[in-house]
């Protein structure tokens, strides 16, 4: 067999190696919290005030039975959705453009970069007087927090393109839109789905804070509302349904980025 070739299966045996890996590191970190949670063990960190994972469990299994927990899921859902679609839509295109024209950098980019640095979160008090309702600010707040970062990796990727890739295509007697459709855009895509995969992470840490402020529905709102009332395991319950939406959503978006980037080298697609 030739060095380097793989073995028949072998794939499949490191696949589910590392998924055994990762499953164990999960369950080991959850038994070791278990038990000091269930011994109230005090060693700095206070575990005789947190709640044990079974008791979160079993909290979870309560909030499973309730319309209210798939209410306020569906509607951090809808705000995730409608923002982040905005910022693909708005952010892809201006970081093609910042990337290729001297005029946009020197005017759009110079607005970029004098509001990148402003946190999301900071302009929830803008939001809440400028627009009519909360739930507009809030989808305002995830469009934000998600732009700067897909601006920023687009802006990168266009600029990292070698040169030689499109005077060939002119060469050849093709027009700029050649260009545009043949070489910019399957050349910027590991790119752009790096900075998609970051934006959707930051907008959902804006989202939520968003909620806990000023929200009337939706995961963030919930688990403030559980923190006011003394809930503890209502707020883990919170803090893993975050989780778990962030990682699907994050996960589709790899996954997208992996199918429609096939035609790269298996170590250069977005992992």
């Amino acid at each position: 067999m030739p060095a380097g070739s793989a073995r028949p299966g072998g794939g499949s045996a490191v696949s589910l190696s590392r998924w055994a890996l990762r499953l164990a590191t999960v369950a080991a970190v959850v038994v070791l919290w278990q038990v000091l949670a269930a011994n109230n063990v005090v060693a700095w960190l206070h575990f005789d005030t947190v709640p044990s994972p079974l008791e979160v469990l079993s909290a979870w299994g309560d909030r499973f039975g309730t319309q209210q927990y798939y209410l306020d899921v569906g509607q951090s859902l809808i705000r995730i959705g409608i923002g982040f679609a905005l910022a693909t839509a708005v952010g892809v295109p201006l970081g093609i453009a910042l990337g290729r024209s001297r005029v946009a950098g020197d005017t759009l980019g110079t607005l970029t970069e004098l509001a990148r640095p402003i946190p999301a979160i900071a302009l929830v008090p803008i939001a809440i007087l400028v627009f009519p309702t909360d739930e507009a600010g809030m989808v305002f707040i995830t469009f934000l927090a998600a732009l700067f970062p897909i601006i920023v990796s687009t802006r990168h990727a266009v600029r990292a393109l070698p040169t030689i890739w499109e005077e060939s295509v002119l060469t050849m007697g093709g027009t700029r839109r050649d260009v545009t459709l043949r070489v910019i855009l399957p050349g910027i895509m590991p790119g752009v789905f790096g900075g998609l995969s970051v934006g959707i992470g930051v907008a959902w840490i804006c989202l939520i804070s968003a909620e806990m402020i000023s929200g009337r529905l939706g995961i963030g709102y919930q688990t403030w509302q559980s923190y006011t009332v003394v809930d503890y395991p209502g707020v883990f319950v919170g803090m893993f349904t975050i989780a778990a939406l962030g990682a699907a959503t994050s996960g589709a978006i790899e996954l997208c980025g992996r199918r429609m980037t096939r035609w790269l080298p298996r170590g250069e697609q977005k992992a």
